[in-house]
């Protein structure tokens, strides 16, 4: 019985460390900006194309000029 509750005892504290361990955050907080900016991005495509064309029109436009 004593090795049963020995490790029933190790379980819990393994547990409770791997809940206070975080080490994992930094990557699931990656995940979630990365999740986001690709959901903006898919929201405002059509603007940002515009935006991106008008700009490289601009930069063609005046390199031109030289």
């Amino acid at each position: 019985m004593e090795g049963r509750d020995y490790r029933k005892q190790m379980g819990l504290k393994g547990m409770k460390e791997l809940l206070a361990e975080e080490d994992g955050m930094g990557t699931v907080e990656i995940i979630l900006i990365i999740v986001v900016l690709v959901g903006l991005v898919l929201i405002f495509k059509e603007q940002l194309t515009a935006i991106v064309e008008s700009i490289f029109g601009k930069i063609t436009k005046q390199t031109n000029k030289f």
